[in-house]
């Protein structure tokens, strides 16, 4: 009994330090983007904090020597660029995963060929693409040779969430379906993709984020029009200033945005599969 107490106070221990890991640099950031402007810097204690930082990130600051971030085009391609990479991604994970349910000659081989996109270090990778489209001929950009990139990075962490899925997926469902004389194609849509849909959501948030914030693959292979991890670098190689703390609190902020809507739309597709599980036979005729 003392040893399972004291095992319970280590992993308690373990867990604060990981979430202080895990949280601190978020909790640094935001204390230092309330420092003074226009001419403040990173410097802590703060003796008058105050938001003309997020002022200046949101371009209603005065202007000052600090120039302003440049994240409006950039931000637009970053978001492009996710938006792109997640819905082709997700598909091709489901449909991938869709077919690794019935065992296939060469399906091992298959597996690992998809899963090497996550496996080759970026910076290998970028500059691979970005020598064969050298060599070939073709112009580097964020929307051809990065999204790519960011496709082959993203899809094989569509595919493992799609592929557990689909391991826990009761086939029954399926079966009942067919036996009704139900086509394959409509079974998919009225049954199955209703079910896997909250696995579809998780797919869907990890290309998102993957790719909205990928830096070593789209630097090499973005071209001259850069996406926003790059600017923000460009930014930060020069001088460090609290706007680039301010606009950290805020990008945190969006992510955590994204996953409450993403916990919404959780909640509400589970609720909605286990009433398509239990009214099936209705919902088909």
């Amino acid at each position: 009994m003392h040893q399972l107490r004291s095992l319970r106070w280590i992993l308690a221990l373990y867990t604060a330090l990981f979430v202080v890991f895990l949280y601190g640099p978020f909790v640094v950031m935001g204390i230092l983007s309330f420092q003074q402007g226009p001419e403040g810097g990173p410097q802590f204690p703060i003796v008058d904090p105050s938001f003309f930082w997020y002022k200046h990130v949101l371009g209603f600051a005065p202007p000052s020597r600090v120039a302003p971030l440049p994240i409006g085009e950039a931000l637009t391609r970053s978001l492009t660029l996710a938006f792109a990479t997640m819905v082709v991604s997700t598909v091709l994970g489901t449909l991938t995963a869709q077919a690794f349910r019935t065992r296939f000659r060469g399906s091992g081989f298959v597996f690992y060929l998809v899963v090497l996109g996550m496996m080759v270090p970026g910076v290998l990778l970028g500059l691979g693409m970005a020598l064969v489209a050298t060599n070939l001929g073709i112009e580097r950009t964020w929307w051809g040779t990065a999204f790519v990139l960011h496709v082959v990075y993203t899809y094989p962490f569509a595919f493992l969430v799609m592929l557990a899925i689909f391991n826990r997926f009761d086939k029954s469902v399926e079966e009942a379906a067919w036996a009704l004389g139900v086509p394959p194609g409509r079974t998919f849509r009225k049954v199955t993709f209703p079910m896997i849909f909250p696995g579809v959501l998780s797919a869907m948030l990890f290309a998102l984020t993957l790719s909205y914030d990928e830096f070593p693959r789209t630097l090499f292979t973005g071209g001259s029009e850069v996406t926003m991890p790059i600017a923000i670098y460009g930014t930060f190689a020069v001088e460090i200033h609290p706007n680039l703390f301010a606009f950290g609190v805020l990008t945190t902020l969006f992510s955590f945005s994204l996953l409450a809507v993403y916990g919404v739309l959780m909640s509400v597709s589970v609720r909605k599969a286990r009433l398509r599980g239990s009214g099936i036979q209705e919902d088909l005729a």
